[in-house]
Formats: C-alpha cells, structure tokens, sequence
C-alpha cells in the first residue's frame, strides 16, 4: 500500500490572523486534494481561535476563493481577516 504525502502550501497571514498564526509567514501542510473549507477545518482544529472570526476569507495565489476551491501543492495561500473601519 502507497503512503501518500501531505501537500506544503504556504500561509500568508495579516491582522489578527497573524497574531493567532504568530508569524505573518508559515509553511503547512495539508492532505492532497484539500479544499479551502477543509483548510480552514484544518486551522480552527489547531488554532481555535480562528473559531471566532466568522467572516474569514481566502485568497489563493491573489484571487479569492469560495470553500470548494481545491489546493494545489505549493500555493500560496492568504488569509484575510474581518475588517473593522469607522
């Protein structure tokens, strides 16, 4: 039986992302064929606080991107948090 490898893709975090992520950069890594949906999953499993932020957005390699959106190895893959202007 093949053990199949993890994909690597890059975070690319601002705001409060980057504050839960601590660091504004960081590689990670998902299963194969993962989705936006299931990255984030992914991230509030290991960094619950992302559980907070309702409106959480991605962009994968500079386009935003709906949850079914499926990753590929090496994206770049951005988060965006909520934003709050007055």
């Amino acid at each position: 039986m093949t053990k199949v490898s993890n994909m690597r893709i890059k975070l690319v975090a601002y705001g409060i992302a980057k504050d839960i992520l601590s660091a504004g950069t960081k590689d990670y890594q998902v299963k194969p064929m993962a989705t936006i949906g299931e990255l984030k999953e992914q991230l509030i499993g290991e960094f619950s606080d992302f559980e907070k932020l309702r409106s959480l957005r991605f962009a994968v390699n500079e386009e935003y991107q709906p949850d079914d959106h499926q990753l590929s190895e090496n994206d770049e893959v951005v988060i965006i948090p909520p934003v709050s202007g007055g």
